[in-house]
């Protein structure tokens, strides 16, 4: 039998870590931001601080979206810090894909500013070590001073647990695996949520084929444009929510959808017309409590993501009821652990939002860390 000191188990806490000031975990746009920023403030790359990131080239989880998604189509897809989205991407392209015109973008900005991006590299877990914070992955091991945690949602999709799931006999998929209408032709799909995505989704698929488009609570939708004031106000209440330790929900959860020309067409052929929750799951489709079913081929569960912090789990960072107290000027600093900040969190969680975070995140750790 081998001894304690050299079972697997304890081979990763033996790896020798490699000591940095700042590990940023994530290189989407909130890590890009932070990562900017920490520039700015005159810390070396390479020496006081490093992204990891998961994915093999640059481009976050956008690289990752449906190929019908093109930059007509997306909320908005905001500048980074210094470096426009049209010095890669002319104006005029709004029918790009943006899984391929975003990674685009963030290639051109992580080389113009040379930022020190380790790839592939997946954090599997970290750990209070002292005064120091011990990130594990699946390469190296790092010895951080401070953490700036940027890994966004999209490895984190959220399905609900319902009754009889298990029995389905056709096809459940997330948001997260579609590809295109085409593939559920011929095919009943039932697509379920109320956000964004489940209505392009929606749109698409009612094109090709026969759909139901069921939601938990009646969908808010809004007349009036989008308004930059808007964004103000729907960001301030869910900040005020992570102060005070309450999961943060969807900010289109707050502002409401406004409709587009594509909606209003998806509604003048029916599309539109909106089912509450079915109560279970049957082998053949699903099931409503006042004994209404329908069959059907597909699930597709557009029912958003929640954020991707399980490698944070051994911190004990969340309270009792799931959510994390935060503090910072921004709202990205964890009240429970000063020296680890969560852009692209809660109020932070849109592409704006990010940038926002990602300097105030970079100036606020740094003078904690006393590097300035």
């Amino acid at each position: 039998m081998p001894s304690p000191s050299t079972t697997p188990a304890n081979e990763a806490s033996l790896r020798a870590a490699i000591k940095i000031d700042i590990v940023v975990i994530g290189a989407g746009q909130a890590g890009l931001s932070s990562a900017y920023h920490l520039l700015q403030l005159g810390l070396k790359p390479g020496r006081n601080f490093i992204v990891l990131d998961r994915n093999e080239k640059p481009g976050g989880a956008w690289q990752h979206r449906w190929p019908s998604l093109t930059l007509s189509t997306v909320n908005r897809v905001h500048d980074l810090p210094g470096m426009g989205f049209t010095e890669v991407v002319p104006a005029g392209e709004t029918e790009a894909k943006a899984s391929v015109a975003v990674p685009d973008y963030f290639a051109a900005y992580e080389e113009r500013f040379r930022l020190p991006i380790y790839r592939p590299v997946t954090v599997k877990v970290v750990c209070d070590r002292f005064e120091r914070l011990r990130v594990e992955t699946d390469r190296e091991a790092f010895s951080a001073r401070g953490l700036i945690n940027a890994t966004g949602t999209w490895e984190n999709p959220q399905i609900p647990d319902y009754p009889g799931a298990a029995l389905f006999q056709g096809r459940q998929l997330h948001s997260r695996d579609y590809h295109t209408a085409e593939e559920f032709a011929g095919q009943h799909v039932i697509i379920v949520g109320s956000g964004i995505s489940a209505l392009q989704h929606l749109d698409e698929i009612s094109k090709v084929t026969t759909t139901s488009w069921v939601t938990r609570r009646e969908p808010q939708f809004r007349e009036t444009p989008f308004t930059p004031e808007d964004g103000r106000a729907a960001v301030a209440i869910v900040e005020d929510k992570v102060r005070n330790g309450l999961v943060p929900g969807s900010v289109v959860s707050v502002t409401g959808i406004p409709w587009t020309p594509a909606l209003r067409a998806a509604a003048a052929r029916g599309a539109l017309e909106r089912l509450p929750m079915f109560s279970e799951i049957t082998a053949q489709g699903v099931h409503w409590p006042d004994g209404t079913e329908q069959k059907a081929d597909v699930i597709l569960w557009a029912t958003g993501f929640r954020s991707a912090l399980d490698h944070l789990a051994p911190l004990q960072l969340r309270g009792e009821n799931g959510g994390i107290v935060m503090t910072g000027r921004l709202a990205t600093q964890v009240e429970k652990d000063p020296r680890i900040h969560l852009v692209g969190y809660g109020p932070s969680a849109s592409t704006i939002g990010a940038n926002r975070a990602g300097a105030a995140a970079a100036r606020e750790l740094a003078t904690y860390l006393d590097l300035l």
